[in-house]
């Protein structure tokens, strides 16, 4: 695809085919997530690759696998949801958050050296590291659309980086961001409308 293409095409899909990723696609998506900028040059940067589905299985199994329409009501309510756009993507995305990550066809989990403490910097240089992995984050996005393919994420709550951390090994001073869902997007994969803007609002020349 032409770049402008791939931005445009580019959407977190929760909704996948059955259909196995060739590892060679896999490598040259992670190879554009190293191509990121980063803030110290050394791209201390790891990826797991979960494909086998018992692991899949054992690694979410803390994820919730579902939400009534009541705790949804109120999660709206309690996060100042108003847009009507807003809503429907919400919606659409809390009540997937396992399917769409079990139902991917591999979940991707990067890692960054935590040199920092990324929940309490004592500046906002000490989260360069943090922005630097989100940079790589957006390439895979970007090169898996390239592909064929889709991904959605998930923030980790609670104790779901300790719970990953104790299934897939890797060590204390290495940080996972969120979990990554990839796959090739059903057909009829329902994708939220997003909400119009015109730049021309967005953008300020020299001043405010």
């Amino acid at each position: 695809m032409e770049f402008y293409e791939v931005i445009e095409k580019r959407r977190t899909i929760r909704d996948f085919e059955s259909e196995d990723i060739p590892k060679e696609v896999i490598e040259r998506v992670i190879s554009a997530a190293m191509k990121a900028p980063t803030n110290d040059h050394m791209r201390d940067w790891h990826f797991i690759i979960v494909k086998d589905r018992e692991t899949a299985a054992q690694l979410l199994d803390i994820v919730p696998k579902g939400i009534s329409d009541e705790d949804m009501n109120q999660l709206i309510k309690d996060w100042n949801l108003n847009d009507s756009l807003q809503q429907e993507c919400y919606r659409n995305a809390v009540p997937k958050q396992y399917r769409m990550l079990f139902d991917a066809s591999a979940i991707i989990l990067p890692l960054l050296e935590q040199k920092t403490d990324i929940l309490h910097p004592e500046n906002i240089s000490h989260l360069n590291g943090f922005a630097s992995i989100w940079c790589s984050i957006e390439n895979i996005f970007l090169a898996a659309t390239a592909e064929g393919y889709g991904c959605n994420l998930r923030i980790p709550l609670g104790n779901e980086s300790e719970h990953a951390r104790e299934v897939l090994g890797y060590p204390e001073k290495y940080y996972m961001p969120c979990f990554i869902g990839m796959g090739r997007p059903k057909e009829k994969a329902l994708i939220p409308k997003q909400k119009d803007i015109d730049i021309k609002d967005r953008i300020h020349w020299d001043v405010f």
